[in-house]
């Protein structure tokens, strides 16, 4: 039994966590690699689409009388978004050093700032679906579509992170490879807040150039 206790101390505690994996990039790394890659395509298809539309519609863009994207909300959502990369790079920095409270800061200061950028989305949608819809014309498919779908992945990073800070919040090892589900969440949301830097400039700065 006390062997049993002293594996079971060794596979969760501080040491554990921060012990890296012996040679190379684990499964789950290159699992999630492939996948930000396959999304990342996606995203590229859609924003391609979205210049080819465009200039295949001509002037006016937005079309119908649809006014040019406001930007200050906009702006607000980057400003809260692309800097809540930040303390989850501090977070995976201290569960390297065996610092659990520091992942679970910085882990719940990105989770505050993600559901902040998915609110003023909300807010966004209720004001611009009084003016035009995704049946309304191209725009209006394009503009929820590309939008959407971003949002939809902010959300699903939303999930990831939930799910790690209640993982560390119970004193849990965080998985077999140790702190590779931390890099592996991380991975995943930068991603999302370089995809809305794309989609920044595609769907609200270019309508003005």
């Amino acid at each position: 039994m006390r062997a049993a206790r002293g594996g079971i101390a060794a596979a969760t505690g501080a040491e554990a966590l921060t012990t890296e994996l012996p040679v190379g990039r684990s499964i789950g790394w290159w699992g999630m690699v492939m996948f930000v890659a396959t999304e990342a395509t996606l995203f590229a298809y859609l924003l391609g689409s979205y210049f080819y539309l465009r200039f295949q519609h001509g002037s006016p863009w937005p079309p119908d009388g649809i006014a040019e994207p406001a930007l200050l909300r906009p702006l607000v959502m980057t400003a809260v978004l692309l800097p809540s990369s930040l303390p989850l790079i501090w977070a995976e920095r201290g569960i390297r050093a065996g610092q659990r409270r520091r992942l679970n800061i910085g882990v719940a200061a990105t989770l505050l700032l993600g559901l902040t950028f998915l609110a003023l989305q909300a807010t966004e949608y209720a004001e611009l679906l009084r003016e035009f819809t995704m049946t309304t014309n191209v725009y209006g498919s394009l503009f929820y579509v590309i939008t959407g779908f971003h949002g939809l992945h902010v959300l699903v990073g939303l999930t990831m992170l939930s799910r790690l800070l209640a993982a560390s919040l119970r004193g849990g090892s965080l998985g077999g490879h140790r702190h590779d589900r931390v890099r592996n969440t991380a991975i995943y949301w930068h991603f999302v807040d370089a995809v809305w830097a794309a989609i920044l400039f595609t769907v609200y700065l270019s309508p003005w150039l």
